[in-house]
């Protein structure tokens, strides 16, 4: 059998209009400026993969990325695209600090290889593809931006919210009693983005429960590395606890799990790759820990293939990739979710099914 190798890399800086800025408690997207990588195998067949860059959480930034990923592309022409198990391990550690390249560099590699083998990508996970039904976010803001986003988000369809906190405990507080209200019946996933610490939060929830509000779960309450802060609320809190920024390794989970720091732990690709989030994922399931998936401020691309890990894994519990639905302007091909947040996969013949517009 006659080798497939890649002929050709490339990256580039990738932006786009957001139709608000994205507002979490450790900062905000004014708009999306990722970093697009792309190989081409010596078949003609072309894989894309994107870093999100999300510089207020990770410390990351796309100058940074830009030049990791434009290096990795003088450096893996030549090489066979069925290693790409070797090709991404090697990379790893150079790429450590910065690992939403690393994610890029994984789904090129896959894209690319799923396109070649006609297969969609799912089928790298599992047997059979699950649809999907993403929430939406009400980003920090006012309380008239937080009653105009729920009412939005239910016009849309969408019967799930998350509300971002972690910032303003007495604004937050109002905020998330507006949204309940507006949205009655419907879960409610809290994300504090690390902006509380565990007695503040601790406090937000018996405020809540005052209100008669309970919440499906609350996602990194606390800091990252206040692991005591986090297993508290775990223990004390009466709701499910999902770690995020706390896990974004193989290590951390086990670390999580060995705690009891959390219920549930939010994979992204963007903190641990495309393998890494299938590895991480496989022990959560083992251990009994339930499932996000979720994204930065990430295109169609990245976000569907996030969707296809899950869509492929099965058991998520919760889906969280409602970033495509904040951007304000258009540049990919292939949309696989729909107004009211379903991600239908099935459709999809070979790779991410998604391509940037150029292409």
């Amino acid at each position: 059998m006659k080798q497939i190798t890649i002929q050709k890399a490339g990256a580039k800086v990738w932006r786009a209009k957001l139709t608000r800025p994205f507002s979490i408690a450790k900062g905000q997207h004014d708009l999306l400026e990722n970093v697009l990588f792309w190989i081409e195998l010596s078949s003609g067949a072309r894989g894309f993969g994107e870093a999100a860059v999300a510089t207020h959480i990770t410390g990351e930034t796309v100058e940074e990325t830009l030049r990791h990923l434009k290096e990795t592309a003088r450096q893996v022409p030549g090489r066979n695209i069925p290693e790409f198990p070797h090709i991404a391990e090697e990379s790893k550690s150079r790429l450590s600090k910065n690992p939403c390249a690393l994610a890029a560099l994984e789904m090129a590699l896959l894209d690319a290889l799923t396109r070649e083998k006609k297969m969609p990508l799912w089928r790298a996970f599992g047997t059979r593809v699950r649809t999907l039904k993403t929430d939406m976010t009400v980003v920090l803001g006012d309380l008239f931006e937080a009653e105009a986003a729920a009412r939005e988000i239910l016009k849309r369809g969408i019967r799930s919210l998350k509300v971002k906190i972690g910032r303003n405990f007495d604004l937050d507080l109002r905020r998330v009693a507006t949204v309940a209200k507006i949205a009655k019946k419907c879960p409610l996933f809290l994300d504090a983005n690390q902006g509380f610490t565990a007695a503040q939060t601790l406090k937000f929830l018996r405020e809540l429960k005052k209100l008669k509000i309970k919440p499906a779960l609350i996602e990194q309450p606390v800091p990252k590395e206040d692991w005591e802060g986090l297993s508290k609320v775990s223990r004390d809190g009466g709701i499910l606890v999902c770690a995020d920024e706390s896990v974004s390794s193989f290590q951390d989970a086990k670390r999580l799990v060995r705690q009891k720091a959390a219920g549930a732990i939010n994979i992204k690709l963007m903190k641990m790759g495309l393998l890494g989030g299938y590895e991480i994922a496989c022990f959560a399931k083992r251990h009994g820990i339930k499932l996000m998936i979720g994204t930065m401020m990430e295109t169609p691309l990245a976000a569907t293939a996030a969707a296809h890990l899950a869509a492929g894994m099965g058991g998520f519990d919760f889906i969280d990739l409602d970033a495509p639905f904040f951007m304000a302007e258009r540049i990919t091909r292939g949309n696989f979710v729909n107004r009211a947040g379903l991600y239908d996969l099935s459709k999809i013949s070979k790779g991410i099914g998604v391509l940037p517009l150029e292409a």
